[in-house]
């Protein structure tokens, strides 16, 4: 399908999207002024150009001839570059003959009036120009091996072992601690279905544990990882536990008796035995899941009289002492005591705000959201309630958000158990406080929004924190394997919406609470996204990759070294070759390992790196076009 550049004809077509942009850029006027750069064929606009019509036209021009280029100015590439490009394939021309103008955020959003019309023609008039300097590329196909490794053992990596084994690929799941079930575990029962957590994560081992394509190590961790999509090298290190946590737990697995593989409440499934020695090996995988998962925010010394008051307790503390309260009475009963009254205080490490919540390092804040915690929170206080009827619940929250399906009736639930709501604001949060009488063992002093600003003081046996949710600490892996990360310190995936789990590491996908808060079905939801998109990158055999790729010109080459040792994904190699009768040293670029940064272009003394699909002639013909537009 590869393509010359010869006689180029060029399609420009330009998006109104929707008022996005026709709002403030004359479409119209732009393509006018479109039709008399040189080598442009047809110019014109659409309402939507990612539509069906839209696409459709772009097709029929290819396909009776008038044009073999196509310039699409619209929205940000990284959106619709690739329906675009299935366009032109469909219609008989090679998809990389196409380039795109983002007249949407670098134009409309930023710009108004004549400033912006004249702005959105001139980068259109420079992808003309790089666009008639095109030559049709194929796809790089790489060799990949039906082998996925799933990295973390929580729901969401027991979700995508399943899945991808289900699809034919091989599965090595790899899981830190002596346990699989994560933070699933912990729990007693998940809402608003009242299921045992215990009871869906063992159907979902016996799903696992004898599967053929599927083997498990736990107490294991990646040491090392290399290689590209399809072939990835990953270094794998297991050693004998040695956390307090992971020996608490294993102590509790041991007490009760149970055999491998089943589950035990507040502890997990131990599918074995626990290493009784350290050992290194390596596995030879396609693809790689991440399902690291998350992990609980742990409030500051004092924040909300943490750890200075003992009858502050965090959520996760009180949902493991409601399972394991065997007490029989109406009232909850904790380490001996008698609860009478118990508070719970929401978006304790989340929604914080810079001025108003204390930074725990680096000035780094939880500005988002954890979405599941006052679900989690209406859902406890139900439970104490019912179960608990002389146990009283008072709530203190910012803003109640029960966004999942089925969610908003453990609010309404909650009223009708009689449980008291307060409305604060963030400057003006819940103080916690001992009781000077000795009535009680704290009081709680807040100025209720519900009450107008009225300041209410109440006496509580216990206070629960609300914590939210912080991605677990990934950091080595993810500077080992070049993973972006966001602003909230959570795995970035491309795109929310078109590419939900991939990461901008081919190969690389996310699963669950390692990109975003999630609740068990969404994590769950994300695992079996990641899952099919290992399917189907792994199941041909080979990966067809974009040819975007650095290329030496072995003329101009003279081996000097400064591209290799300038290459983040070390894809540059120096080989001696035959060159005039002689040996000599010259570059070699692995074309599945080269991400076309482009770094070589600019250190190579010679000149002799271009990257295809970006050359310097292009940009050349770019910046001339702005320059004379």
């Amino acid at each position: 399908m590869t393509q010359g550049n010869e006689g180029t004809q060029v399609g420009v077509y330009i998006c109104h999207c929707g008022g996005n942009i026709s709002d403030h850029v004359d479409v119209d006027r732009v393509a006018e002024t479109v039709r008399e750069v040189p080598g442009v064929a047809v110019a014109s606009t659409e309402t939507f150009m990612c539509s069906d019509p839209g696409q459709e036209r772009i097709m029929e021009d290819i396909r009776s001839g008038k044009i073999n280029r196509v310039v699409v100015a619209s929205c940000a590439p990284a959106l619709h570059e690739l329906t675009f490009r299935g366009a032109l394939q469909r219609a008989g021309l090679n998809p990389y003959l196409y380039e795109h103008a983002n007249i949407r955020e670098q134009v409309s959003w930023v710009h108004h009036g004549q400033a912006a019309t004249e702005k959105a023609s001139a980068l259109i008039a420079a992808a003309v120009a790089k666009s008639r300097g095109l030559t049709g590329l194929d796809p790089i196909r790489v060799d990949a091996k039906q082998h996925a490794v799933v990295v973390g053992g929580g729901v969401a990596g027991l979700r995508a072992a399943r899945d991808i084994a289900q699809q034919g690929v091989e599965v090595a799941l790899i899981e830190k601690s002596p346990f699989l079930g994560g933070r699933t575990a912990l729990l007693d029962r998940v809402y608003p279905t009242h299921e045992r957590a215990g009871d869906l994560l063992a159907r979902l081992y016996e799903e696992i544990a004898g599967h053929s394509r599927i083997t498990i190590y736990t107490c294991a961790e990646i040491a090392a990882a290399e290689g590209y999509v399809g072939s990835f090298k990953v270094t794998v290190k297991q050693k004998p536990p040695d956390s307090a946590e992971d020996l608490e737990r294993l102590d509790r697995y041991a007490r009760s008796g149970a055999a491998a593989g089943r589950f035990i409440p507040l502890a997990g499934i131990a599918p074995g035995p626990a290493p009784s020695r350290a050992e290194e090996f390596v596995l030879e995988t396609g693809s790689i899941v991440m399902a690291t998962g998350f992990a609980p925010y742990v409030p500051l010394n004092g924040e909300y009289g943490y750890r200075t008051l003992p009858e502050v307790i965090t959520l996760p503390d009180i949902v493991r002492h409601v399972a394991e309260n065997v007490s029989e009475g109406d009232r909850l009963k904790i380490d001996g005591r008698e609860i009478r009254r118990i508070a719970f205080i929401h978006c304790v490490g989340s929604r914080q705000i810079p001025g108003i919540h204390e930074s725990r390092e680096e000035d780094r804040l939880n500005e988002y959201c954890s979405r599941v915690c006052c679900s989690s929170v209406l859902a406890a206080a139900n439970h104490i309630r019912e179960t608990f009827p002389g146990t009283r619940v008072l709530d203190y929250y910012r803003d109640i958000r029960t966004y999942g399906r089925g969610q908003e009736a453990l609010y309404d639930r909650a009223s009708e158990n009689g449980v008291l709501f307060f409305r604060f604001e963030p400057e003006e949060a819940p103080a916690v406080e001992t009781d000077e009488t000795g009535e009680w063992p704290l009081r709680i002093r807040t100025k209720d929004v519900l009450t107008f600003g009225e300041e209410v003081t109440a006496g509580v046996d216990l206070v629960v924190l609300a914590v939210g949710m912080e991605p677990a600490d990934v950091t080595g892996l993810a500077e080992m394997m070049k993973l972006p990360i966001g602003a909230d310190r959570f795995l970035l995936e491309v795109h929310p919406k078109l590419r939900p789990v991939e990461v901008a590491n081919t190969g690389v996908l996310l699963a669950g609470a390692c990109q975003a808060p999630m609740d068990i079905g969404e994590s769950c939801a994300a695992a079996q996204a990641a899952a099919a998109k290992v399917s189907t990158l792994l199941r041909r055999g080979y990966v067809e990759l974009d040819p975007f790729v650095a290329r030496v010109n072995l003329d101009r080459c003279r081996g000097r070294g400064p591209c290799r040792e300038s290459c983040p994904e070390s894809a540059i190699t120096l080989s001696e070759m035959r060159i005039d009768g002689q040996t000599a040293l010259r570059t070699q670029v692995n074309p599945a390992a080269c991400t076309g940064c482009g770094i070589c272009v600019a250190v190579c003394p010679e000149n002799a790196i271009d990257v295809d699909g970006w050359t310097l002639q292009q940009y050349e013909g770019m910046v001339d076009a702005i320059v004379n537009a």
